[in-house]
């Protein structure tokens, strides 16, 4: 069974999607509708910007966006999925690529992700870690412990867990996390503490836009970050897309299930490789692919 995987924020490159405007008309055409629906060329910044315009959390999480599900309809016949999942905001793309939202509503969703989680980080200085070396239910254990905010993000692959919450909780928790034996406690470049108790208010305007939003039966199930289940019922998609921008990310289980379930194929779709080399360690027996 072929699973499709979309990245999240932090894969992207400058040049990013150039080849696909180039080479196809169709996809030409959607990275117009992109421009037009967001009111800016981000078409300009994805081809020829710098890194540091790519990094602004309005400007990324768009751009990953509309890569990955171009790419994913540049395939056409060949885009068979029987399973897909994303990794946070690659959630986004996978539901395209599945039919439960169209390219428009999905990146309107993106767009009101991507600003109410920049207005978020703006509110509250906060920050993220990546812990390598340690087992899941140390880091879990170690955060409660810590009086200010900090929780587990994301369980990206056996041994690395990221941390979010505030600067001070993150802080202290990488401090007691050193302590504990970590091999790294790395403080990341990120805008804020993103699936955090912090993103609530980032959450409450998400959701508005997505009830207000058509989520179709799709064509295959998506395994989603907060529970890392398959799912078809669009009820139950929405309020996990809801729930996902405060709870974590949950990749090693949900590679886990997938597997579980036949997936013998993991195929990448949109920039870079990070998520084949977090399914070779999750599964060194999975097949991996990218387009």
């Amino acid at each position: 069974m072929k699973a499709y995987i979309f990245p999240g924020q932090g894969s992207q490159f400058v040049g990013m999607g150039k080849d696909l405007y180039e080479s196809s008309e169709s996809s030409k055409e959607l990275f117009e509708k992109a421009n037009e629906i967001l009111g800016f060329r981000i078409t300009d910044l994805m081809f020829n910007g710098t890194d540091e315009d790519l990094k602004q959390t309005k400007v990324t999480q768009p751009a990953i966006f509309i890569h990955s599900v171009i790419a994913a309809k540049a395939m056409g016949v060949d885009f068979k999925p029987d399973m897909v999942a994303g990794h946070s905001l690659g959630e986004f793309s996978s539901l395209v690529a599945n039919g439960t939202l169209s390219f428009e509503d999905g990146l309107k969703l993106v767009r009101e992700r991507a600003n109410a989680m920049q207005e978020a980080c703006e509110k509250q200085p906060s920050t993220m870690a990546a812990i390598l070396g340690l087992e899941d239910s140390v880091v879990e254990e170690i955060c409660k412990s810590v009086d200010e905010v900090v929780v587990p993000a994301n369980y990206n692959c056996p041994g690395q867990i990221v941390i979010s919450g505030s600067v001070e909780g993150v802080k202290i928790a990488c401090e007691k996390l050193t302590a504990a034996g970590a091999k790294r406690a790395l403080l990341l470049n990120v805008g804020g503490a993103f699936h955090s108790p912090l993103m609530e208010p980032a959450r409450e305007k998400l959701a508005a836009a997505i009830q207000q939003t058509i989520f179709n039966t799709p064509v295959c199930p998506v395994y989603q970050n907060v529970n890392a289940q398959p799912g078809k019922d669009p009820d139950v998609i929405k309020q996990n897309l809801i729930d996902q921008l405060t709870g974590p990310v949950r990749w090693t289980q949900t590679v886990l299930n997938m597997v579980n379930d036949g997936a013998s194929t993991f195929t990448e779709v949109g920039p870079g490789k990070v998520l084949q080399g977090l399914v070779k360690k999750i599964n060194r027996d999975a097949v991996i692919e990218s387009v």
